[in-house]
Formats: structure tokens, C-alpha cells, sequence
């Protein structure tokens, strides 16, 4: 997505504006070293992508709940379930499932995870950065409404799989597993919630799947008719 509410204050614009610019030199900064990395150092690269990107991996997601506070005040036009589904999936998944467990830090999973959400990211953060100065190129229009539909689902895989392999550690560790004591008897075991979670991952894939099919449609829509007027 990336709509925005190019009529409003010209503050909330340069805002804004600081904002994607920020988010695309962080997420430039995680693609391009990932790639050098990987050129330089090949197949060992993957094994510590977390320990050599982790720390603005983290920054980059944690500053991206803004953007759930930009669609309540109304400074960006985008609808916030789905919003609010991808980011908390991304949170779920980079700190309780790779950042609690260093064994998983460690799997070439976290690469191609990493890879993917930084290849639409970088697209997504550079078209809504033109888009609030008033720039439009139609190639990256149709690359940010395009690229998620073999992307997205490769990165719901690649989530599932991180959950997957970070299950015997969770087992094992018994990390967030708690037990309340008596009177309450409540034990919570965490593995059973990644377990529930991973289903749950596969369910909200048909609802954004759904959404960002029906942006791609009405942006569609919005380029044949500016063609039409134009005329």
C-alpha cells in the first residue's frame, strides 16, 4: 500500500517525507549489505545476517508502528486492520521468535526472511517517498502494487518456517512458558500459542492477500481514468 493525503498540511507532508526517507536508508542500508555480504563471503554470509543487520532490522520495525499512528490521525490513507496485521506479524516474528532464541539467529531461514521483507520495503518506502513530494513514475507504481503477489506469500513460507524450526528451542528453553501457582494452577506453554499462531499466519494471508489485490484494483482504476482525463 502507501496512499496518502497529499492535500494536507505541508508540515504532516515534510513529515512524512523525513519519515520514508528514514525508513528507505534503513532498509536500503539491510539490502545492500546483505547482497555485498553475500557476494563477498557467499554461503557463510547467511549464518550471522542476524548479528551484522539484527540491531537496524530491529530499529526499522520498531519505527514502522508509526505508521499505524499516521492512519488514525489521518496523515496517511490506508486502511489500519491490514496495516496493523503485517506489522505485528513482523514484530511477532523478528523479537519473541528470532531475537528470544540465538539458535535461530543463526538459520539461513532469518536470511531469506530478511531478503524478502526488505525487497518489497525498499519498493514500498521509495514509491511513498516520491508519492508525498507529488513524484509518480508508473514502472514503480506498478512494481509496488505488483511485486508483493509472488513476494508476500514466499514470506509467509519463510515465517511459518522460522516458527517451525524455532519450536524445540521453545521446548526446550521453556522461554514465555509459564506456570502460575496455586490457587490460579494455570499453566501457559508457549509452544502451544506458535503452534496456533502458525495457523492463524496462514488464515490472515487470504484476508491481505484479498486487500492488497482490491489496492491493486483501485489504483488501477485511478491510472486508467488520470490517462482518460488527461486526454
Amino acid at each position: 500500500g502507501g496512499g496518502l493525503n497529499m492535500p494536507g498540511d505541508c508540515t504532516m507532508n515534510i513529515y512524512l517525507f523525513i519519515y520514508y526517507l528514514i525508513q528507505f536508508c534503513g532498509h536500503s542500508w539491510i539490502f545492500t549489505n546483505m547482497i555485498i555480504r553475500f557476494l563477498s563471503f557467499g554461503k557463510d554470509s547467511l549464518a550471522d545476517t542476524f548479528y551484522s543487520i539484527g540491531l537496524v532490522m530491529r530499529l526499522c520495525q520498531s519505527l514502522s508502528i508509526l505508521e499505524l499512528l499516521h492512519i488514525l490521525v489521518g496523515i496517511e490513507e490506508n486502511r489500519f486492520l491490514p496495516r496493523f496485521l503485517q506489522i505485528t506479524e513482523r514484530i511477532i516474528i523478528l523479537f519473541v521468535v528470532i531475537t528470544s532464541q540465538e539458535e535461530v539467529q543463526g538459520k539461513y531461514i532469518v536470511c531469506v526472511l530478511f531478503f524478502l521483507w526488505n525487497l518489497l520495503d525498499v519498493v514500498r518506502y521509495t514509491y511513498c517517498m516520491l508519492s508525498v513530494s507529488g513524484t509518480y513514475y508508473e514502472a514503480l507504481t506498478w512494481l509496488n502494487y505488483t511485486l508483493w503477489i509472488p513476494v508476500y506469500p514466499l514470506s509467509i513460507l519463510a515465517k511459518a518456517f522460522a516458527i517451525y524450526e524455532s519450536l524445540p528451542y521453545f521446548e526446550s528453553f521453556g522461554t514465555y512458558s509459564i506456570k502460575l501457582p496455586f490457587p490460579v494452577a494455570l499453566s501457559i506453554y508457549f509452544p502451544y500459542i506458535l503452534k496456533m499462531y502458525l495457523a492463524m499466519l496462514f488464515v490472515g494471508k487470504i484476508f491481505m492477500s484479498l486487500n492488497l489485490f482490491l489496492e491493486r484494483g483501485s489504483v488501477g482504476k485511478r491510472t486508467i481514468k488520470k490517462k482518460v482525463d488527461g486526454k
